[in-house]
């Protein structure tokens, strides 16, 4: 491609906190419209806003652990337009003083590079209402309601910086968007479900030619609420800037819609700038002053981070990297596993069990590790029993599905099922000699070099016993019946 996209997110994230930005109402998902609401957060004359200091230590919270700098001195600022879900007429932002700038957020390239992705500001601000039409399609509608229960949720705007690293290119941006969430979750500034508008994103698509440092006109997909359908605009946008510059044309600046149907964006309005908003500092609140030991404070509670949890266990229990990346996907489940580590004598084996075997099973019953039943000292108890030998894995498949629908503990289900391995070594000759005596063809195939068919000798040796016989010891077994017979 002879053109290079610059991507930035401007991504709209609503803050985990009891009560609204400027109000005592409660944020709440789920409930009927306009339950939670007030004076403040309808904008009613006279209704005067105070701020909620737990959103603030979110914000700064936020920040640093995007390695941004800090403003000790902040202010908020009326940011005028016109919409149906504003009730004020102007949305209480940040302009000139952001509480966070020039952070970054780490991510790999395309070549698996280590790339710090610029993000210029990181602002506070209050959520708009939600517009409700009768109609699924806004066009068809013969009327729209407005829910205000949203108006005045505390909202974090990250803003992309698109000359300081900007995103170039589709795996790039999903692989941004997915780090920037899962930071987002583990600091427990947000539970970003996109489904509830928790996570949204603006979109700014540009083209230059490939090499140059200049910039060509952007244009913005606004409130995309799902990767799969951010990502399939952002490709979209790509081609069809492409394809005007290709003509001769000229890229419009302009805000655009994402046509989820028909997979292309749809000119809405000409692109806005700062001049257009009309910003002025908000009257009716006064600067917010933050203390050097304020911000140490917060930053003293910043838990373990992903990269950081990666690092430490492929160094304190060498896992595979690959691995380790996957466990840490979820905060909860990497409690889940140190949980386990802490009584498992192979958390190696653990990770690949947790990865593979429970994830399955939480995957079909579409559950989060924090609704498995599974004790995380019974599950250590499961990896230590196949560990020592005591069952196989093939057992152990069986007792963890048990074990996942019941609760129960390892040795219970053993126990109650007559799961034990077969340690009676005449029995264990008794079924290896059964299965070489019904298979003679396959016998003289492997006597005549055709080795690999022990695998298969092996397998049927496995299923005889219900997977009771340790496949180490039956294939043992095998070979010296074979080397007897040879003499």
């Amino acid at each position: 491609m002879k053109y290079e996209p610059i991507i930035c997110f401007e991504t709209h994230v609503e803050l985990k906190t009891k009560t609204k930005l400027f109000c005592g109402c409660a944020v709440s998902y789920g409930d009927e419209p306009n339950r939670h609401i007030c004076p403040v957060c309808t904008g009613q004359p006279g209704a005067l806003p105070v701020l909620n200091s737990r959103a603030v230590e979110l914000c700064v919270r936020t920040g640093l652990t995007l390695n941004c700098s800090i403003n000790k001195r902040t202010r908020f600022a009326r940011k005028n337009y016109f919409y149906p879900d504003l009730p004020k007429g102007y949305q209480i932002s940040q302009y000139e003083l952001p509480f966070c700038e020039n952070g970054f957020l780490e991510i790999q390239d395309d070549n698996g590079n280590p790339y710090a992705v610029g993000i210029k500001r990181i602002h506070l601000e209050e959520d708009a209402g939600k517009l409700v039409h009768s109609s699924e399609s806004f066009d068809s509608a013969d009327y729209s309601l407005v829910d205000y229960n949203r108006a005045c949720i505390p909202l974090l705007e990250i803003v992309g910086d698109h000359e300081r690293n900007p995103l170039r290119s589709i795996v790039q941006a999903k692989t941004y968007l997915d780090k920037l969430r899962q930071i987002l979750k583990y600091i427990e500034v947000s539970d970003c479900m996109m489904e509830l508008g928790q996570l949204r994103c603006d979109v700014n698509v540009s083209l230059r030619p490939r090499g140059s440092n200049s910039f060509g006109n952007r244009t913005e997909i606004k409130n995309m609420a799902s990767f799969r359908f951010i990502l399939e605009a952002v490709q979209h946008e790509i081609k069809r800037q492409a394809a005007v510059l290709d003509a001769g044309g000229q890229v419009e600046q302009e805000t655009r819609l994402y046509n989820e149907m028909k997979k292309e964006t749809i000119p809405m309005r000409s692109k806005e700038d700062a001049p257009d908003y009309r910003y002025f500092p908000e009257p009716d609140l006064v600067e917010v002053v933050i203390e050097e030991e304020t911000i140490e404070k917060i930053r003293n509670s910043l838990p373990e981070l992903p990269d950081d949890i990666v690092q430490r266990l492929t160094t304190d229990y060498d896992i595979p990297y690959n691995d380790a990346l996957v466990l840490t996907r979820d905060k909860q489940v990497v409690d889940y596993f140190d949980k386990c580590a802490s009584d498992c004598k192979d958390a190696r084996r653990a990770v690949r069990w947790i990865n593979r075997g429970l994830f399955e099973l939480m995957n079909d019953a579409s559950i989060s590790i924090t609704e498995c039943k599974i004790a995380p000292e019974d599950f250590a108890c499961l990896i230590n029993l196949i560990s020592e030998g005591v069952i196989t894995e093939t057992i152990a498949r069986d007792v963890l599905a048990d074990m996942f629908k019941s609760g129960d503990a390892p040795k219970t289900i053993i126990e109650k099922k007559g799961l034990k391995p077969i340690q009676d070594a005449s029995i264990m000759e008794g079924i290896v000699d059964k299965i070489m005596s019904g298979n003679p063809d396959v016998i003289e195939r492997i006597r005549e070099g055709e080795t690999k068919l022990i695998d298969f000798l092996l397998g049927q040796v496995m299923k005889e016993s219900r997977g009771k016989a340790n496949p180490k010891t039956a294939r043992e077994l095998i070979m010296r019946k074979f080397e007897e017979n040879a003499d």
